[in-house]
């Protein structure tokens, strides 16, 4: 992992102590989502106007040792603050169970990569199809692919 600096947890009580949780146990709790089964990674960010250390659970979706981070915001119509991060710091670590690693990030533009992931996250988290369909903004698809 290479993200260092000051870490600032996020305003969301849920998410501080899910992500407190989730790395005292190595992903072996706090794994999942409220309301869900399905497994989740921690994403930390460099914060685009702080520069400090953000961290966020999302929604497990890989393929290939890859991963996708869906910007949904459950169909709001703006996106995730996460999602400003990564525009302006394209570099984050990421936490999957006990693994970590640091991952290249970009956005992927409409075309058939896209489609393809759009594919994967909607196998994996269904709702997000509803989220999509909430809103009028093309959900942003953040691939993330791990650096040497």
């Amino acid at each position: 992992m290479t993200l260092h600096g000051e870490y600032e947890p996020s305003p969301e009580q849920w998410v501080r102590n899910q992500v407190a949780e989730y790395e005292a146990s190595d992903g072996a709790r706090a794994n999942t989502l409220p309301g869900s089964t399905d497994v989740i990674v921690v994403i930390t960010s460099l914060g685009a106007r702080s520069g400090k250390l953000r961290k966020n659970p999302v929604m497990r979706v890989e393929h290939d040792g890859s991963y996708l981070a869906v910007a949904s915001k459950g169909g709001a119509p703006d996106d995730p603050t996460w999602a400003h991060n990564f525009r302006a710091h394209p570099e984050v670590d990421l936490q999957d169970g006990a693994g970590k690693a640091t991952y290249a990030v970009r956005e992927l533009p409409a075309g058939p990569e896209r489609d393809e992931w759009w594919q994967r996250a909607v196998e994996t988290w269904g709702t997000y199809a509803s989220y999509q369909e909430k809103t009028d903004r093309l959900i942003p698809l953040f691939l993330l692919e791990r650096t040497a």
